[in-house]
């Protein structure tokens, strides 16, 4: 059941995206890339292009967020089977140590670093090669 949401929500996203693509703008959607307006004028007519894929886009954006919804619900139900009662990984995994006796992070001792005096380091001077003449050529 969860696949075939799946697979559903991904042709109901292509066909929105294709039909959003295909409606005529200032410079005539995608139906202009295929051989401009007159594919799309002899498909639906004069003006049946522009209110048949409006509709198609309700439709399809409707069917996205329902398909959407039903997912978002769907797909605790699916992970709940997976990890045991609902709980995260890594609320189990704390669980686990908790009840293992493990010493909480909490009681660890917390050491700041040995504070050594360094001797500020002696200036070093580096002395550079003259640069060469203009003109000369190595």
């Amino acid at each position: 059941m969860y696949a075939f949401l799946i697979l559903l929500h991904i042709l109901i996203c292509a066909a929105l995206i294709i039909t959003v693509l295909l409606q005529s703008s200032k410079g005539e959607g995608l139906a202009g890339a295929f051989g401009g307006s007159g594919i799309t004028g002899a498909v639906f007519g004069g003006r049946g292009a522009a209110t048949f894929l409006s509709k198609a886009t309700t439709i399809l954006a409707l069917a996205f967020f329902i398909s959407s919804i039903a997912l978002t619900f769907i797909t605790p139900l699916t992970s709940t089977k997976v990890t045991g009662g609902g709980k995260s990984a890594v609320t189990q995994e704390a669980q686990k140590e908790r009840s293992q006796g493990s010493v909480p992070a909490t009681s660890i001792p917390v050491t700041t670093p040995a504070q050594t005096q360094t001797q500020p380091e002696q200036e070093k001077k580096v002395e550079l090669p003259p640069p060469p003449p203009p003109g000369e050529k190595k």
